[in-house]
């Protein structure tokens, strides 16, 4: 299972610069991201390589975040795969309340991460339908 980190953060020119300047400073690699904008605040959701260490220096240079346990499933680059995942997750009656897309940068294929209620007993039934969680 994968700790997310997300970060709540003014939508204003120049955030996500400094956030990603934070997380350079501290030599922290992200491995996926999503941003949802609202008017004012956004929330940019990142997978990254040292989650605990992200989070205290984001939060020391004033940013509100939070940790959550997400899914990675490496899925073959092909058509349809998406979808038998996805297929998959609704047969067992798993909702997911946000997806977003990152690669594994060993094996180049797509990753997708997710965010569902339970997320350790839904990993145990996407290994058991034989998809690759990371």
């Amino acid at each position: 299972m994968l700790k997310q980190l997300s970060i709540y953060a003014e939508n204003r020119k120049g955030t996500m610069q400094s956030i990603t300047q934070v997380l350079a400073d501290e030599g922290i690699n992200i491995w996926g991201s999503c941003t949802n904008d609202g008017a004012e605040y956004g929330i940019n959701r990142m997978v990254v390589s040292e989650p605990e260490k992200a989070m205290e220096a984001l939060e020391g240079a004033g940013y509100l975040c939070r940790l959550t346990s997400v899914i990675g499933v490496e899925l073959e680059d092909e058509v349809g795969n998406l979808n038998r995942l996805l297929k998959a997750l609704a047969e067992s009656n798993i909702n997911i309340n946000y997806i977003y897309l990152s690669f594994n940068r060993d094996s180049g294929k797509p990753v997708l991460i997710f965010q569902t209620e339970d997320s350790a007993e839904v990993e145990i039934c996407i290994k058991n339908k034989g998809f690759s969680v990371v």
